[in-house]
């Protein structure tokens, strides 16, 4: 509900499974448009006068998608952890904390020179 505020009148759609959330007070009134709800999360819409609909209603609804908004989670791959954020001025270190490929974690595997202080130097 927080990506819908000044978001009135349109549909908040979510590839996935909309679950409840005992954390958030109340709920405010929205249309959600989602693959499948939960049975506390769908009274919970219903009960503050919103509704749940699937994507074939959606696409009689808003063919074109217009007055949609489209909620994504955040981006989790486990090959992200290799590759870092992005590089900028503010940001010279963007590549420090990232996951090297390595075939071990062993004694003979990326822990020489240019990875600990006690050998010479360290990046």
């Amino acid at each position: 509900s927080k990506y819908m505020t000044n978001k009135d009148g349109k549909i908040a759609v979510i590839v996935g499974k909309v679950t409840d959330d005992v954390r958030m007070m109340e709920c405010p009134k929205m249309s959600v448009c989602a693959l499948s709800f939960t049975e506390n999360a769908r009274k919970r819409i219903v009960a503050a006068g919103g509704e749940c609909i699937t994507f074939d209603q959606l696409a009689l609804r808003a063919p074109t998608g217009s007055n949609t908004v489209l909620l994504r989670g955040p981006e989790s791959r486990e090959a992200l952890a290799h590759f870092g954020k992005r590089t900028t001025v503010t940001n010279p270190h963007a590549y420090d904390g990232v996951k090297p490929f390595v075939r071990s974690k062993g004694r003979k595997f990326e822990k020489a020179r240019g990875r600990r202080r006690s050998r010479g130097f360290k990046v």
